[in-house]
């Protein structure tokens, strides 16, 4: 493993960088009709091929939302939704401390399974992204993770063999499908752990 050449490191999103919490939703919704909050979401987990293929950019934005103000019974409006939705996301300011030392000497993609509004609404304007060579978003690409062709997306913008990819998820579904196609990955389960992870493999000082 000390051995691979990496060139290429692949950033996960949401709990990786941005940590998130629904429970933040649940709590404003809450606020115009008490347990809304909570149904929403259970609808929403029971519906979650409306979230996929909203995901891969199958749904037009303005039918999604019609969808979602129809589950909460129109108690707030459009806007109101947009930011109740993306008021979730917080920074992991110690992982994205590593993304300038990282930049000196790999080139840096970010990889999400992501939406037009939490992109608009949610993480768009933070700095960080400008460390990145290239955003990967599963709705500008048409693809979720772990199908391969999202991955093949990065080795297109990376212009580099697979097996000079790494990629960093917490999801393990999703960093085992990484692994299928040649790259290395990472589960990621704290910053010390990362660090770890990629002093190993030379990647890190």
């Amino acid at each position: 493993m000390m051995n691979r050449k990496y060139s290429a490191i692949v950033f996960d999103l949401g709990q990786v960088l941005l940590p998130f919490d629904y429970n933040i939703f649940i709590e404003a919704i809450d606020k115009y009709k008490q347990g809304l909050g909570k149904a929403f979401i259970d609808k929403y987990n029971s519906n979650y091929n409306i979230h996929r293929d909203f995901e891969r950019g199958k749904i037009p934005e303005e039918k999604f939302i019609r969808q979602m103000l129809n589950w909460l019974e129109h108690k707030i409006t459009a806007e109101q939704f947009c930011r109740y939705w993306s008021s979730i996301f917080s920074l992991n300011n110690d992982v994205i401390s590593l993304l300038p030392q990282l930049k000196k000497n790999y080139k840096l993609f970010l990889l999400s399974n992501t939406n037009s509004i939490h992109k608009k609404y949610g993480y768009e304007q933070y700095d960080f992204l400008n460390y990145f060579d290239r955003l990967i978003l599963s709705h500008e690409v048409g693809y979720v993770k772990p199908e391969e062709q999202i991955y093949r997306e990065v080795e297109k913008a990376s212009q580099l063999a697979s097996d000079e990819h790494i990629f960093i998820d917490d999801i393990k579904e999703y960093a085992d499908a990484a692994r299928l196609i040649g790259w290395d990955s990472i589960r990621f389960e704290s910053y010390n752990q990362l660090k770890d992870e990629l002093g190993v493999r030379g990647i890190l000082k």
